[in-house]
């Protein structure tokens, strides 16, 4: 039986930054951006909020660009502060480069299941005798997770049981299944 789990977003996440006022190295981001027009270019920032004293930071999005090289509707989603545009820019590899700065996932993500999380029995424990499950796991966004963690919060299993699992070959996968994953992939569990 094929299941697909999909670990989606809940909000933006942290920004790991230092604060110039109180040495804090967290941010929060609002959704609010600041456009500046010079003639035919625009420079435009993402503000981010500082977790402790809640000073304003800026993480610059575009430099001098021309206006005509934006896409179209950028400009108006920049203008209505739109915080879903925010959380889509910060997950852009560039823009972390550029401002360098990490993300924080932690409590900013959730794993969608369809049911099968083990509370109705059908990936838990107790119905796993003598079943293999094929299991897809689609990101929504570049989200890293332990798979072993999300395993385990999947199948309602602890993180000990899911590695010995793993050491002894009845849960398998083409993917690592040790560190941080952030892409898609598949795993098989066989009890």
């Amino acid at each position: 039986m094929l299941t697909t789990w999909v670990i989606a977003p809940t909000c933006p996440p942290l920004v790991h930054r230092c604060c110039h006022v109180c040495a804090s190295g967290r941010f929060r981001a609002n959704g609010k951006f600041r456009v500046n027009a010079h003639h035919k270019r625009l420079d435009a920032w993402l503000l981010v909020l500082c977790t402790s004293c809640g000073d304003t930071a800026k993480l610059t999005l575009l430099e001098r660009m021309n206006v005509r090289a934006l896409q179209p509707g950028l400009l108006d989603r920049l203008h209505d502060n739109d915080l879903a545009l925010a959380a889509e820019l910060l997950q852009d590899p560039v823009l972390q480069r550029r401002n360098r700065i990490a993300l924080d996932w932690d409590n900013a993500w959730r794993l969608d299941t369809d049911g099968s999380d083990g509370s109705d029995g059908s990936v838990g424990s107790d119905h796993l005798d003598h079943e293999v499950i094929d299991v897809s796991v689609r990101f929504a966004a570049r989200i890293p997770v332990r798979p072993v963690r999300l395993i385990a919060d999947g199948c309602g299993l602890s993180r000990g049981e899911v590695e010995r699992l793993i050491t002894e070959g009845r849960l398998v996968s083409a993917a690592r299944l040790s560190g941080r994953l952030s892409g898609d992939f598949t795993f098989t569990l066989k009890r």
